[in-house]
């Protein structure tokens, strides 16, 4: 510019072209400034609404045995039994010498009740509840001086026990009639290793409880050196209190009648047994005749 140029010394401009030049230049840049500033307006971009939330579908179906354990469960039954047993002799008094310090200090030998009261807890099913028939294990009843029915709507009756089958361990009690839809028998010959099955029952006195499970082994089995005869065995779990509640399949049957486990200090480890309804078919009908 030429106000600025040193290279040689012309002539002074005037003042109004010297300082007019520059104040031209600071106006433009003011100006562009601005339009820096302010940018120009653009349309606002249409957002779409969001779409409404729909309610989600009613329950996911999914499997389950409910409906089943509601219509099956009512006929089974929890039972406890009283029984009274011999109390063994304490062995203090057949000592002699404990005999000899009691007469020397002058006290009375002690007084032992003979007989022990003892509770027991199973399991059964109704499978006539006009007569108020009612299956168990023939082991549970042993000794039996007081046996007590509980149904599912917590009502106690008193039993009677009508007649058993040791060889098969089936018992037969009576209660009176109840308005309750009894458990058929199934053909336990058409049962297959894989079937499932579900163990209901009375496991340590908790009351009506259901595990399920599948058919493990069919046929005569043995412990070691004892027969335990034609059997199902079962991974469903069978605890003490299952005895004499049934193992049904999923139409509602009765295949078997819980009746024995295998495992350590008497807990499951999924071994566990049930008589085939055919051989509990037999044994009721030769009991209720």
């Amino acid at each position: 510019m030429a106000c600025l140029m040193i290279a040689q010394t012309p002539a002074p401009l005037p003042k109004a072209i010297c300082f007019g030049y520059p104040l031209s230049i600071l106006i433009a840049l003011v100006l562009l400034l601005a339009a820096c500033a302010t940018p120009p307006s653009l349309p606002t971009p249409e957002i779409p609404a969001a779409p409404a939330l729909q309610p989600l579908p009613g329950p996911l179906a999914q499997p389950t045995l409910a409906p089943l354990m509601r219509r099956v469960m009512p006929a089974v039954v929890d039972i406890q039994v009283e029984s009274r047993t011999l109390r063994e002799a304490h062995p203090f008094l057949d000592d002699p010498e404990f005999r000899r310090f009691l007469e020397r200090m002058g006290l009375p030998l002690p007084k032992i009740e003979t007989l022990q009261r003892r509770l027991s807890y199973g399991a059964g099913v109704i499978v006539d509840s006009a007569r108020g028939y009612v299956i168990t294990n023939d082991h549970l009843l042993k000794d039996a001086a007081r046996i007590e029915v509980r149904l599912k709507d917590q009502r106690r009756l008193p039993a009677q026990r009508i007649g058993a089958d040791p060889r098969s361990d089936i018992a037969l009690l009576q209660i009176p009639p109840v308005d309750v839809q009894p458990l058929p028998l199934g053909d336990s010959d058409r049962l297959q290793v894989g079937d499932f099955v579900i163990a209901i029952g009375n496991p340590f006195g908790l009351g009506q409880t259901a595990t399920l499970g599948i058919v493990s082994a069919i046929g005569s089995r043995s412990l070691g050196d004892q027969p335990l005869g034609e059997l199902i065995q079962t991974d469903a779990s069978i605890n003490p209190g299952n005895s004499g509640g049934p193992l049904i399949n999923l139409h509602g049957e009765v295949v078997g009648i819980n009746t024995a486990l295998i495992g350590p200090a008497g807990g499951n480890v999924g071994i566990g047994f049930a008589v085939p309804s055919n051989r509990v078919r037999r044994a009721l009908t030769a009991l209720s005749h």
